[in-house]
């Protein structure tokens, strides 16, 4: 009796070591993001850190970039001044850039953001339920969205650079309607 009952008990924990260990590397090692080129970006609404409410309707009719990141995330950190930089470039010719931060507390974001100097809006994801609708495996993941609402490129990791953004920026910008 002890010899069967410990096969059952190797059985099962073999059983959900495999079920296991599959749904983690398929949840880690999926690399292609949900959404994709040719998409069009689900509707969010999230406090600002002002707390101040967005939602994706805003954006509508203009060229856009949606940069999802953490300041736990090195790459995440690395790309802000580019993306500040190429911010300030482009947004009085109608670029907006969003950022999105995954569910860290504000004061965090906060500091981070002065940091770097980032005077773009940034958005609280604190339910996680706006990084979920876009489908999102790693950071940073940067959405390049023309005014027509269709994700022209998708970019996933990183550190983006002035080299990265600037051919991205320029086609979501000559995109119309």
């Amino acid at each position: 009796m002890g010899k069967h009952r410990k096969l059952v008990q190797y059985l099962i924990l073999a059983f959900v070591l495999l079920v296991g260990g599959y749904a983690i590397g398929n949840s880690l090692f999926t690399s292609s993001a949900v959404l994709a080129k040719g998409d069009k970006p689900p509707a969010f609404k999230l406090a600002d850190l002002d707390n101040v409410a967005h939602d994706w309707s805003e954006y509508e009719g203009k060229p856009v970039i949606l940069n999802f990141w953490g300041t736990f995330c090195p790459p995440c950190r690395a790309e802000m001044p580019a993306l500040q930089e190429q911010y300030e470039k482009w947004h009085d010719q109608g670029l907006e850039l969003v950022g999105i931060n995954l569910s860290e507390d504000q004061i965090t974001v906060e500091r981070f953001a002065a940091e770097v100097g980032a005077n773009f809006p940034i958005l609280l994801d604190r339910d996680k339920k706006t990084e979920r609708a876009f489908g999102l495996k790693q950071y940073p993941t940067t959405f390049f969205i023309s005014a027509d609402g269709t994700i022209l490129d998708v970019v996933v990791g990183g550190p983006l650079d002035e080299e990265d953004l600037a051919p991205r920026i320029e086609r979501i910008m000559n995109v119309r309607k």
